[in-house]
């Protein structure tokens, strides 16, 4: 008798361990879990068609609904339900969903990353507020829409003209990560009734993870179908790249494999700090992957890493002569001081780069200053770097050039 109760209460525990687990498990990242759909369309009143398919974006996903209905989700949890125009609000929506009705306008946008997307998908005019004021964009749409004042400069993330915000009706705040280092900011929106996300594109692993977040802002935007266009673009760009004479990897998802193979052109990423520190570039950067794609191997390994969450790092000059110094290509990083126009400006800041063999070699090159804003053209960029290996004519470049000597001549 006691071994069949014994029976009984294990198979009541098994039975009640078994809910627990499936109570517990984590929310599967596959946007098309049918539970978790099943439990959106109870609470907020709309009825599940699909999802967005993502090919390397981990940090966000777009839930389609009918009607017309769509849930933007980002890596945090934070949520973002569009409703179509002509349409109600569902009265059951969550509170915690932020909603926009379409058409979208009014949006402040403070992360100058994703101007680009905004200008490919012809939606800058859905941007009212700038986190940047003219002088400071590279993007000729924005530019203009500042100096016209069809758009407004609102203040940089960490100070924003809270007045300005509210008197013209501001219908979103798109932050970049900093503003995680000044959360009184966006308490202080919350509190104006004006709502923020952040982007989180420079946390996607693989460079074209970066790009695919169009597909975010033209879900946003209303633009989806053009968002696809343009990623698709990028991407085919890159595994044009993959299939031409052995340099490239055979699919765009395998620089981490590309990283490791010794036989590849070396190629250093840098930038010379006021301080005569050398800021670089950690080897599971974005930069390092576009390399890999391009047909080259970046110079420093995982071995150099620091410890902190950064995706940059300084070294001592001494450190980054020794790791670079038979690096078969530099380039230069201009994006933080403008840049250097030769060769001879670069060893006035940095001399002992002329021991190096890339300069000996006359492999130098140096971005231009928009590469930063210009993220909509990833594709291109990694084009550069596979031209820059290959040795094709640096004039067909889009955000690379060459550094050459500046040939002093004296008036007869």
């Amino acid at each position: 008798m006691h071994g069949r109760k014994k029976i009984i209460i294990y198979i009541l525990i098994s039975i009640i361990g078994l809910f627990w687990l499936s109570g517990c498990d984590s929310p599967s990242s596959d946007s098309g879990n049918t539970e978790s759909k099943a439990e959106a369309e109870a609470q907020n009143g709309l009825i599940y068609k699909s999802s967005m398919k993502l090919l390397y974006a981990k940090n966000f996903s777009v839930d389609y609904y009918e009607g017309g209905y769509k849930i933007l989700t980002t890596k945090d949890g934070t949520k973002i339900l569009t409703v179509p125009k002509g349409r109600k609000t569902p009265k059951d929506i969550d509170k915690d969903i932020i909603v926009l009705k379409e058409p979208v306008s009014d949006l402040y946008l403070v992360a100058s990353g994703v101007m680009d997307m905004f200008d490919k998908l012809d939606a800058v005019d859905t941007i009212k507020f700038s986190g940047l004021d003219s002088d400071g964009w590279y993007i000729d749409s924005a530019r203009k829409a500042l100096e016209s004042g069809r758009m407004l400069y609102a203040g940089k993330y960490s100070k924003p003209d809270y007045e300005l915000l509210v008197s013209e009706n501001c219908s979103l705040a798109i932050e970049n990560t900093m503003i995680t280092h000044s959360p009184q900011v966006t308490e202080k929106l919350k509190s104006f009734d004006i709502p923020s996300i952040i982007e989180y594109s420079s946390y996607e692993e693989e460079p074209l993870g970066r790009v695919e977040w169009v597909k975010f802002f033209g879900a946003l935007t209303d633009w989806d179908e053009k968002a696809d266009e343009l990623f698709n673009e990028q991407v085919d760009i890159v595994n044009r790249i993959a299939k031409t004479d052995g340099t490239g990897t055979d699919d765009a998802t395998k620089s981490d494999a590309a990283a490791n193979d010794d036989s590849r052109p070396t190629v250093a990423f840098f930038y010379i700090t006021s301080n005569g520190q050398v800021q670089v570039r950690k080897s599971t950067d974005y930069v390092p992957k576009m390399i890999s794609l391009a047909g080259g191997k970046y110079i420093f390994d995982a071995s150099n890493d620091d410890d902190t969450g950064r995706s940059t790092m300084n070294m001592q000059l001494e450190d980054f002569y020794n790791g670079a110094i038979d690096a078969d290509y530099l380039i230069y990083n201009s994006a933080i001081d403008g840049g250097v126009k030769n060769l001879n400006e670069l060893l006035n800041k940095c001399p002992v780069l002329a021991d190096f063999r890339a300069v000996k070699d006359g492999n130098v090159f140096c971005t231009t200053n928009d590469m930063y804003q210009q993220s909509m053209s990833i594709g291109y960029m990694i084009d550069d770097m596979h031209s820059m290996i290959t040795g094709a004519p640096d004039s067909g470049m889009k955000y690379l050039f060459k550094l050459n000597r500046k040939i002093n001549s004296t008036k007869r």
